[in-house]
């Protein structure tokens, strides 16, 4: 048995010998050298003098002086590395599907589909069917859809919340650009729930502790809980308690939260279109006008039939345009017909550098250097597209406390005609509109019900 073990030995030696040379700290090779007998060290030791013939390159990273130990060696950080890989676009074997009838679903059983989940609602009733094994993605959904042609059949997508980097730099302070000044019930009325879709949140918080803040529950279907960072951030950014140390817009407000993420199994939270479908219906269920979405993935037929449904129920939906760079796709939901897409600038009134661009893109907030607070107390400073939105969604709550008649299209029209113009003159792909202004929102001008939507059509006053 020697002889082969030596063989196999010395061709994962021979393989790896030129990366010896571009990584001297040995990585990967320690299993290798462990198991080699004297003879298949003695062959690596020629396969790396055979290199050097050949010309690779030596490098000049060293152990620390006198220093043989490996575990002296610096490590991997896997983490980083783990966040800098593209994450996955949809799940491996699921298909989401609207409109199939239990006739439908018995055909695809017998074809090797299995029905993992089935909702009930008013939004959508969706099903989301694991694939046969030996089966691709595309031809399980071109499957389904020969059994139901009028199905909205699509891949079950990941949509991931528009965090960026933590700020470490100088002049990371919390900015206020919108001219915002808490309204009071007198002023304007009372303000509606605002339905929160996002991940965990730290309802102990000293900026949350008392608030009242409800967490629906969760329609996660997969996974582990989702870590609360991004969805306090947020949940604070809107009602976060006056004197805290992190104090938000609307302090005192309602807020229906769901928590609709999951951890991927790595260092992200992400969530699905089920989970989405199944959250949006939780709201609409209790009502919510005003729904905060710091989320985006693909466009996806599934999410898009349930936000039209919402939509058709009164519901304002705000998105985060997304954090993918200039040059990327539109992102969704945020760039669907109606919903309010959002971008983030930072007191410069800068686009936030990783913000997406687009025709779809409505408005910009601040976004960038936020202030926010953090689990377990405090606050730290964040940026992303995703903190812009509540800016949004917390005007439109209280242009909705002011006049509870305004539709979303003439709400949204209030909102566009009052911003602050950057970029190019009008509308445009990077700040959309401009940037939110919000010194008027409790008593629009009658005048200001009379203008354009973002389609450009007239909307009368009601």
């Amino acid at each position: 048995m020697a002889a082969p073990i030596d063989a196999a030995v010395t061709a994962v030696t021979r393989r790896n010998a030129t990366r010896a040379k571009a990584n001297p700290l040995g990585v990967g090779s320690k299993q290798a050298v462990s198991r080699a007998s004297q003879r298949g060290r003695a062959q690596a030791q020629a396969s790396r003098t055979d290199a050097n013939r050949k010309g690779v390159a030596k490098t000049n990273l060293k152990l620390p002086s006198g220093s043989t130990n490996p575990s002296s060696r610096p490590k991997v950080n896997t983490a980083a590395i783990e966040q800098s890989l593209p994450k996955p676009r949809q799940a491996q074997r699921s298909i989401v599907a609207v409109g199939l009838s239990p006739d439908d679903l018995a055909r695809l059983s017998a074809q090797g589909f299995r029905t993992e989940l089935r909702t009930k609602g008013t939004i959508a009733n969706v099903v989301r069917l694991v694939a046969p094994r030996g089966m691709s993605l595309a031809q399980a959904q071109r499957a389904v859809r020969v059994v139901d042609a009028a199905a909205a059949t699509d891949f079950d997508h990941f949509y991931y919340t528009d965090e960026g980097p933590s700020c470490t730099g100088p002049g990371c302070e919390a900015v206020s650009l919108v001219g915002w000044k808490p309204p009071s019930p007198d002023q304007c009325g009372p303000l509606p729930a605002i339905g929160l879709i996002d991940t965990g949140i730290d309802r102990e918080h000293e900026a949350l502790r008392g608030q009242p803040i409800e967490v629906l529950p969760s329609p996660r279907a997969r996974g582990t809980p989702s870590k609360p960072d991004h969805g306090t951030a947020v949940a604070a950014l809107l009602s976060g308690r006056s004197g805290s140390s992190a104090p938000g817009l609307l302090p005192g407000a309602k807020i229906l939260a769901v928590d609709a993420f999951y951890r991927d199994g790595g260092t992200a939270d992400r969530t699905d279109v089920t989970s989405l479908v199944l959250a949006l219906e939780a709201l609409a269920d209790r009502n919510v006008r005003v729904v905060n979405m710091s989320l985006s993935g693909p466009p996806n037929e599934v999410l898009k039939n349930a936000i039209a449904s919402a939509q058709a129920k009164g519901m304002i939906i705000v998105a985060a345009a997304g954090n993918n760079g200039a040059g990327a796709e539109p992102s969704y939901p945020a760039a669907y017909p109606g919903v309010i897409a959002v971008t983030a600038v930072n007191r410069q009134l800068d686009v936030y550098n990783r913000a997406t661009r687009g025709e779809y893109v409505d408005l910009a907030a601040p976004g960038v250097d936020l202030w926010v607070a953090a689990p377990g107390g405090g606050g730290t400073t964040r940026s992303g597209t995703s903190y812009a939105v509540p800016f949004v969604s917390a005007a439109a709550a209280v242009l909705r406390a002011s006049n509870a008649t305004l539709d979303a299209s003439s709400l949204e029209a209030v909102l566009e005609n009052g911003t602050l113009d950057l970029g190019k003159p009008g509308r445009d792909t990077t700040f959309g509109y401009g940037l939110l202004q919000t010194a008027s929102l409790c008593q629009p001008d009658q005048d200001e019900l009379t203008i354009r939507s973002a389609s450009g059509l007239k909307h009368e006053a009601p």
